[in-house]
């Protein structure tokens, strides 16, 4: 037994030694988060983001830092629109990205709107993710600022994790939802973890949402002011796949199983979704 508990621990400390040494720029600490419940160590964030949308210029949004999600079909979630590329849908002008879901046939949809992904042109693990925006209004929208899984590393939906920076819903005005979502706790158990705060000028203002995310946590604020805690609780990627990388969505869904469940007030549209800036910052070694 003794033998084993050496060769164990020469095993981890090795282990241990490799990471320190490897995979890091020089002067770097590596993050090593050890089985068990983990400490909050005090991470903090750079002050200049390492990736950032300030929309300073005209048209679609820069492709060299946005893609598309496009297609019909209801998103997982029986939702109305189908997501395209176009202008009408997602343009750029006066310093203001606008993402608009618009009443219209295509391709045997009534909606179009646009969902846009800033995958592997802006992906992050760990760090601080801050959108200024401002929200459209009417039964039947459904706009969100949310974070998928880059590389779906521990599988499909919910596996691999989701985290919700902002949701609301038409029906249900100036109520903003944070939350995350993974394998052992997803809204279709009714048991993720979330919280909601009213907002009374979530249409008619600007606001900053913005999530923290370090290996103890991801906590949610509006305007900076905490509204939600997610913490790590040390017991594995079921309750905790937050340790990959993830990417950013922007969109305005139409309908679906939560945005549609008061119907959908055709004359709401076209309905608007406005981003003022978008901004990645790294988090920092303790």
């Amino acid at each position: 037994m003794e033998f084993k508990r050496i060769f164990v621990l020469s095993i981890l400390f090795s282990a241990l030694g490799f990471l320190a040494c490897n995979g890091n720029k020089e002067g770097e600490k590596p993050v090593i988060i050890l089985p068990g419940p983990v400490q909050d160590q005090g991470w903090t964030f750079e002050t200049t983001p390492f990736w950032a949308d300030e929309f300073d210029y005209s048209g679609l949004p820069d492709q060299a830092k946005w893609g598309y999600d496009i297609g019909g079909g209801g998103w997982g979630n029986n939702e109305l629109q189908y997501y395209t590329n176009e202008l009408r849908n997602a343009s750029v002008s006066d310093g203001i990205l606008t993402i608009t879901a618009i009443k219209e046939n295509f391709d045997n949809r009534n909606y179009t709107s646009t969902r846009l992904i800033t995958k592997n042109k802006g992906d992050l693990l760990y760090g601080r993710v801050e959108v200024k925006a401002k929200l459209p209004t009417g039964k039947g929208t459904w706009p969100a600022i949310w974070m998928l899984p880059t590389d779906w590393e521990y599988g499909g939906w919910p596996k691999s994790g989701e985290i919700d920076i902002m949701e609301h819903v038409g029906y249900d005005q100036n109520v903003i939802h944070v939350s995350t979502h993974c394998e052992a706790y997803y809204w279709r158990l009714n048991n993720h973890k979330t919280a909601t705060k009213t907002i009374e000028t979530a249409s008619t203002e600007f606001h900053v949402y913005r999530i923290d995310w370090t290996p103890y946590a991801i906590r949610g604020y509006i305007d900076n002011q905490l509204v939600f805690t997610s913490l790590n609780e040390g017991t594995g990627p079921k309750a905790w796949p937050f340790d990959k990388r993830f990417h950013l969505l922007l969109n305005v869904a139409v309908g679906g199983d939560w945005g549609g469940q008061q119907g959908v007030d055709d004359s709401a549209f076209p309905a608007s979704l406005e981003i003022d800036y978008v901004r990645f910052y790294k988090m920092m070694n303790p």
